[in-house]
């Protein structure tokens, strides 16, 4: 059964908060495939992986990992927007079986949830983990042992969720848990909301990257993104740079994803999104043949009540819009996930 984002945080949060390194009654073991390597090995073994972590940790004096660039030192304890101190605070470790097809495979995909965000959207879904940062604070030691149990029981990849505000920690990590034996891919899954020159430090590291694209228009960012008018210029460079280093989805025979830029889009009520901007950049700045998931998944969730424009679900008719202009801009790779809901949609046609 498929388990929506969104049901697997609420699942979480009526269990009693912290799925952390939950057990798990999925078959161990992963069979080799190939000389397929991931990229983190590769810089370990040109001797580069330690050195990007010495710089990304540097950054926690003054922090600007991200387009905020609050300047707080978080090694002595400062907290910036995000909020996050400078050690990784985790909400869940477990396989997530909701993600896209070629992430969840067989055994799910190693997903990692970390607190607190860089964005904090009014109608954010996750909202007591990315504005409330409930969780629990880790070294990067056990950061590490959560890939390798990951990796353990069978995930095809680890898949980090809001990664931004801890990418040191996460660097530091990977390398201790390769240097125990993890070999599957590293998903960065991120708002977007990026700056190039930290995306640089993680050229040859990440594998994936799986990022959101949510507006297309700075005003709609700036009123439901904490102010974030220069959302969809960063990211749109963002993108573009995570697609100069791993190119276009690739996955093994098996049909799982081993790299490539996976672009997430949710359309939301009232063009809100800019969905019809959004695929025209797609093919125009990136290609026709980008991985894109045009998400109908958008729910009204925490503050979103307070906003008329966007306090209702979104309908079919804006749906199946978004998908038509997706074809009409000549995009081939769309998520199977958005072709299926399409299809249904048009058999049941309703509103």
């Amino acid at each position: 059964m498929q388990v929506s984002r969104r049901n697997f945080i609420k699942r979480a949060l009526f269990l009693g908060g912290s799925l952390l390194l939950s057990p798990v009654s999925l078959h161990a073991g992963r069979k080799k495939e190939g000389t397929w390597r991931p990229a983190y090995e590769r810089l370990e073994k040109e001797g580069k992986l330690a050195e990007r972590i010495k710089q990304a940790y540097a950054i926690f004096e003054d922090c600007r990992l991200c387009p905020r660039e609050c300047g707080v030192n978080r090694r002595n304890g400062e907290r910036g927007f995000c909020r996050a101190p400078s050690k990784p605070v985790i909400f869940s470790s477990q396989p997530h079986f909701g993600e896209e097809i070629s992430l969840v495979g067989k055994n799910g995909s190693g997903t990692i949830f970390f607190s607190n965000c860089n964005l904090r959207c009014a109608f954010c879904q996750n909202w007591p983990i990315s504005h409330e940062g409930r969780g629990k604070e880790v070294r990067d030691e056990d950061l590490a042992n959560m890939m390798l149990k990951l990796q353990k029981t069978g995930c095809h990849n680890i898949n980090l969720v809001t990664p931004t505000h801890v990418m040191p920690n996460i660097l530091n990590a990977t390398r201790i848990a390769l240097k125990k034996g993890l070999k599957i891919p590293l998903v960065y899954n991120t708002s977007g909301y990026e700056r190039v020159e930290i995306l640089k430090l993680l050229d040859g590291i990440v594998d994936i990257y799986l990022p959101d694209m949510k507006y297309t228009d700075g005003r709609k960012a700036a009123k439901y993104s904490a102010g974030a008018s220069d959302y969809p210029e960063v990211t749109k460079k963002a993108i573009i740079e995570m697609n100069r280093q791993v190119g276009e989805h690739r996955t093994d025979k098996k049909g799982i994803a081993v790299r490539g830029l996976m672009i997430r889009h949710l359309v939301m009520p009232n063009r809100v999104s800019g969905t019809k901007e959004l695929v025209r950049w797609v093919a125009e700045d990136l290609s026709r043949s980008t991985y894109l998931n045009i998400m109908a998944q958008y729910r009204v969730d925490y503050k979103a009540f307070d906003y008329p424009e966007i306090a209702r679900g979104i309908t079919v008719r804006e749906f199946l819009e978004a998908m038509n202009w997706a074809e009409e801009a000549g995009l081939t790779n769309l998520d199977p996930h958005s072709l299926s809901t399409r299809k249904f949609y048009q058999r049941n046609r309703s509103s």
